[in-house]
């Protein structure tokens, strides 16, 4: 029997809080055990020490949040199950990031996934290009993600907006802040949990209301919502097969590949057949998400053709995020449910706020301040990483009620400008690795045209009237139903022989924009390479660059292949990994030798000249460790007091 219920009960609160404080105390228990996030290592990448299965929910549940949980089910009720091919464009998106780009980005060992751009291009310039874009698309993102689905709660169950802006910002904050990677990585696996049990509730409480999964089916195959191939080749088409399936994959791989929330988690993995299994696995994680939110779709529409009312025409809600949160309360009135759907949207809304500052606080630390201020102790560093992260915390705040008091116009730009910057980042990593004659400036221009393109088609959009959703919704039992049946199911032949000139262009989907920005950042790179002087490729070293074709068409002959990749010798990633790993020698009399290309050397410069790939640098004696760069001022090398006899082997990261 259906349940209503318009507030929440002692339950609801209670399984709501239960959630919150787990995360909170998630965040105090790594804050007090283990490294108990002493250093800069142990606060950002886990010691490098993460293990696989959290690591991979983690990576999930960091871009889904819970615009997936309101939007995707919003999306199959007002369009139809067209939208469900957008998993398949996901599928393919992650397995090109594990073939791609996790094997260039993780033998690197890096903490910043834009430390690859300084390496590759050998400027700062470039590295900074792209950490600026992703502090700006993160920042507001942050916002956008706490927002949303406040607004949803409120109207629906009186939740206060400015609450729920507090709540994800504040709890999120002070988890990821005590117990850094660590505890987002364990608190991702938690909320994922709640997230799953939350839209499950929807799925089953539905079908059971409605009389089965068949009926559920047959309902929406009736009103014209069973729709799967729609191949119109026109890209301004709102959703076809190819947008979904190839626009989709080139947004997601960005995702998955070079986004920094996801590099510093597959990095935090002990091998790279971790790194590559932590993202693979995140096919099983996509398809039960989206099939999930999919299913809550359509099973919702199914019960609301049973009453006989839509509630968006009815004026019941106010837009379509609005129907899921309805349908809870309608619906769902047993103790403890709706608290269980709250808390599901929120440790949506948490998983991606604190991924936002964990990724933030590593890439401006290490991007921006470490070069100024790396020779503080470890612990100065780490707290001013916690710094960070209360800063940003904050501004993801502020961000959240900016929109909330902006609205319109400017919530939109917002929207467009997060879309439209996962495209040239995904244009400047491949830039680099695909085309060893790229350069700094071809790198640094192209970015720029490539998120500038997107970002104003995007905002141009919604100055053109779009088509109209021509599917039928149930109004028979409406109290006013006559004047939006008619509304709803309007063409768009007027509106569509309006549209011309530049406007056509603002019509494209929205899902080829980062196709768009990717695209432009490469053909651009390239041109102006060209004309400011094209790298040769002699001085890029292979490991900076992806075997395209070794990796997507190993089955041709290896003559062949050597041709395709223009006689470039690349170097296994597990080679790059197990040198960067090497164990040295450390003599209070003799040199230490440390790999050039290990990430001690990176962030110390041992030597200017090195000698055959080796750095070498004397101590000479205990007595003047303090002049050598490679430790800071107060930290003496552990061999002047741990040596026992001549020489002891330690690791690099214990150096």
């Amino acid at each position: 029997m259906v349940q209503s219920k318009s507030e929440f009960d002692v339950w609801d609160w209670l399984l709501f809080g239960a959630m919150l404080a787990v995360s909170a105390g998630i965040g105090i228990f790594y804050a007090c055990i283990g490294g108990r996030q002493k250093t800069t290592a142990e606060f950002l990448m886990g010691g490098r020490s993460l293990q696989l299965v959290p690591v991979a929910i983690s990576i999930l549940v960091s871009f889904m949040s819970a615009i997936l949980i309101l939007g995707t089910p919003a999306e199959m009720y007002t369009q139809g199950t067209q939208y469900f091919m957008y998993m398949f464009g996901i599928i393919l998106a992650i397995i090109l990031a594990s073939q791609l780009f996790v094997p260039l980005l993780y033998p690197l060992q890096l903490t910043s996934s834009f430390e690859y751009l300084e390496l590759r291009f050998k400027s700062k310039a470039a590295k900074l290009t792209g950490t600026t874009m992703m502090i700006l698309q993160q920042v507001i993102y942050m916002g956008v993600a706490s927002y949303a689905p406040s607004t949803a709660l409120e109207a629906v169950t009186g939740f206060p907006t400015w609450a729920t802006i507090i709540t994800v910002g504040v709890v999120s904050t002070f988890y990821t802040f005590l117990g850094g990677m660590k505890a987002v990585v364990w608190t991702d696996v938690f909320q994922a949990v709640i997230m799953i049990a939350g839209l499950l509730a929807i799925v089953i409480q539905g079908t059971i209301s409605v009389g089965g999964i068949e009926k559920v089916w047959s309902i929406n195959d009736e009103w014209k919502r069973i729709e799967f191939f729609d191949f119109d080749p026109d890209p301004t088409t709102r959703h076809s097969f190819w947008s979904l399936l190839i626009g989709g994959m080139v947004g997601w791989t960005a995702t998955y590949g070079v986004n920094q929330a996801s590099v510093q988690r597959y990095c935090a993995l002990g091998s790279l057949t971790k790194a590559k299994t932590a993202v693979m696995l995140n096919i099983l994680g996509v398809a039960l998400l989206m099939c999930v939110t999919c299913v809550a779709g359509i099973v919702v529409f199914a019960y609301y053709v049973e009453q006989g009312c839509d509630p968006y025409t009815n004026k019941d809600v106010s837009n379509s995020n609005q129907i899921i949160p309805y349908f809870v309360m309608e619906t769902l009135g047993y103790p403890g449910i709706p608290g269980l759907f709250v808390a599901c949207l929120f440790s949506g809304a948490l998983s991606t706020m604190s991924s936002c500052l964990n990724a933030l606080s590593a890439v401006t630390w290490k991007d921006i301040l470490e070069p100024f201020l790396g020779k503080k102790t470890e612990t100065q560093k780490t707290w001013i990483t916690r710094i960070l992260v209360a800063l940003y915390g904050g501004a993801g705040i502020g961000m959240a009620f900016m929109a909330m008091n902006l609205g319109g116009t400017v919530l939109q730009a917002s929207l467009s400008f997060t879309g439209a910057a996962s495209g040239p980042l995904l244009g400047i990593f491949a830039l680099g690795a695909f085309f060893p004659w790229a350069n700094w400036i071809g790198a640094v221009v192209g970015s720029v045209f490539g998120l500038v393109l997107p970002f104003w088609i995007s905002i141009g959009a919604y100055s053109v009237v779009g088509t109209p959703n021509s599917l039928p919704f149930p109004t028979e039992n409406c109290s006013s139903s006559a004047n939006v049946t008619a509304a709803t199911n309007q063409t768009a032949t007027d509106t569509a022989a309006a549209i011309e000139g530049l406007d056509v262009l603002y019509t494209i989907s929205y899902l080829w924009y980062p196709s768009i920005g990717a695209a432009t950042v490469v053909i651009v790179g390239l041109i102006v390479s060209v004309f400011t002087g094209l790298t040769p490729k002699e001085e890029v070293d292979s490991r900076y660059l992806i075997p395209l074709f070794d990796r997507i068409f190993c089955c041709l002959p290896g003559s062949c292949r050597q041709c395709l990749r223009c006689h470039i010798e690349y170097e296994d990633p597990d080679d790059i990994k197990a040198e960067n790993d090497v164990e040295f020698t450390v003599d209070a009399d003799q040199p230490v030798i440390v790999p050039i290309k290990s990430e001690k050397y990176r962030e110390n410069m041992y030597s200017k000249n090195p000698i055959g790939g080796i750095s070498y640098r004397s101590f000479r004696g205990s007595e003047n460790w303090q002049d050598n760069p490679a430790f800071a001022e107060s930290e003496a090398p552990p061999s002047y007091n741990d040596v026992e006899g001549t020489a002891v082997q330690m690791a690099k990261t214990e150096l």
